[in-house]
């Protein structure tokens, strides 16, 4: 007989917990839910400084407006969303759908976002009437069990079931994996080693992929100070390290001289070509792998590190491309406040260079286009390999929802196959349930016939 492990443990409390659950109304369902989002959003700051002081990682005021806005967002989403009994009911199909719980759901969360993701996956999680067990990046333990412990004490308070969230306390890769071998369902957010963590489980995983957002300016598009400030204020958010950062910079050779100086105008800083494969030393270590050491650090830090000078107020590093996709590593991810530049002649060679890029790395993931234009919208739809395209928009705000588009907020996005993802939206509750439909006989139902069929 095998000896039971703080894991088993783990489970057998978070069975029972979401075994009471289960039997949850919506109004009581609701009450958890909320109280989860609105105690992160209570004690965002303090959460942000702890994140920033344990991880040596991003901006104490990017994270609060993280927290923030993520589960506000998602309460704003899920507030009036049905999770229990019948949550859709087709008339003209006598179709009924009824909402059942996964049971036990392991949330995965990473470094960068430590509170974040436990507000706004759990948040989901707990919609769909699941009991969580989180499993923090090591690097952020101390405020991931903070932000789990005070999330509790708030729902002991409204009389939610106990251990209906866990999280374990001193993580390591053999407890996680462990965790995600026994769990009903993995949720995972983090590096791609994680993530095919998750998927080699054996147990039905969502993941997200790696991130290299291409911003595509249409020759239509002239207002450059709009690009200018919305694309600094999204690069810099957090010095970069969100996954929906923008990456790449694609805009018409033509207005060169007018965009960089809206750049420049806004906080960009172009570094001379000369200081570009020092760069690329910097940010990726020998093997090719991103340096660890530059994850979050700011514009000005990285410019220090490389030997060039900038202004006070740099916000992000713009610098020239040395070619485009597979043997040009700067094409890749890079989690700090640094975009590429790719000026261009003809708009759809634009996108096929963008294409190139994401292909290399990034598929499935984010894409952005500023235009006025409908057709080379959606032109770029049609030709780019990502999960969502957003229009005059930055990648970081508008890629998770947030309620500037018709995107679903969340903190996990989807990459599908090209990720190697199981879903390409944005993760929601509904991802995160079963469903049992009922189906009634249809009056004039059954199949025409056959040679009526073929001649449609």
């Amino acid at each position: 007989m095998m000896e039971r492990t703080m894991i088993d443990e783990m489970m057998e409390k978070a069975r029972k917990a979401q075994l009471i659950f289960e039997d949850y109304d919506q109004s009581q369902v609701d009450a958890i839910v909320k109280t989860v989002g609105k105690t992160v959003f209570d004690n965002a700051e303090m959460f942000a400084r702890e994140a920033v002081e344990e991880t040596g990682y991003g901006r104490v005021d990017s994270k609060i407006v993280k927290q923030t806005r993520a589960c506000a967002g998602a309460w704003h989403y899920l507030h009036d969303k049905k999770s229990v009994g019948i949550i859709e009911y087709d008339e003209e199909k006598k179709l009924a759908t009824y909402a059942k719980p996964l049971g036990v759901v392991c949330c995965i969360t990473p470094a960068t976002n430590p509170t974040s993701t436990v507000g706004s996956n759990g948040m989901n999680v707990l919609k769909a009437r699941n009991a969580m067990i989180v499993a923090p990046h090591p690097r952020a333990k101390k405020v991931s069990v903070h932000c789990v412990k005070l999330i509790n004490e708030a729902l002991a308070k409204i009389g939610a079931p106990e251990n209906l969230i866990q999280i374990i306390e001193e993580p390591s890769m053999d407890l996680t994996k462990e965790l995600m071998s026994k769990v009903d369902v993995v949720v995972a957010t983090g590096g791609a080693g994680m993530i095919k963590s998750a998927y080699s489980s054996g147990k039905p995983s969502f993941g997200v992929g790696q991130g290299n957002v291409q911003v595509i300016v249409a020759d239509d598009f002239s207002d450059y100070d709009k690009l200018a400030v919305t694309l600094v204020n999204g690069r810099s958010y957090d010095n970069g390290m969100p996954c929906t950062g923008e990456q790449a910079l694609h805009y018409p050779k033509s207005a060169e001289k007018e965009i960089l100086a809206a750049f420049e105008a806004a906080g960009g800083y172009r570094i001379p070509d000369d200081k570009v494969d020092a760069l690329a030393g910097f940010l990726f270590n020998e093997k090719g792998a991103i340096d660890a050491g530059h994850v979050g650090k700011t514009a000005k830090e990285i410019a220090e590190a490389i030997g060039v000078d900038v202004p006070d107020n740099t916000l992000v590093l713009l610098f020239a491309n040395q070619g485009v996709g597979p043997g040009h590593i700067l094409c890749r991810e890079k989690l700090c406040p640094v975009t590429q530049l790719f000026p261009y002649d003809d708009f759809k060679q634009a996108v096929e260079d963008a294409r190139t890029n994401l292909l290399w790395e990034g598929a499935g993931h984010t894409a952005v286009i500023f235009t006025y234009d409908d057709k080379k919208a959606a032109h770029c739809a049609e030709r780019l390999p990502v999960g969502r395209l957003v229009v005059n928009q930055n990648g970081g705000g508008a890629s998770g929802g947030n309620f500037t588009n018709g995107l679903a907020p969340t903190m996990s996005l989807g990459c599908g196959s090209w990720g190697n993802n199981s879903i390409s939206d944005n993760l929601t509750y509904r991802h995160l349930m079963n469903t049992t439909k009922l189906a009634y006989p249809l009056e004039n139902g059954g199949l025409p016939p056959f040679d009526v069929i073929w001649a449609e």
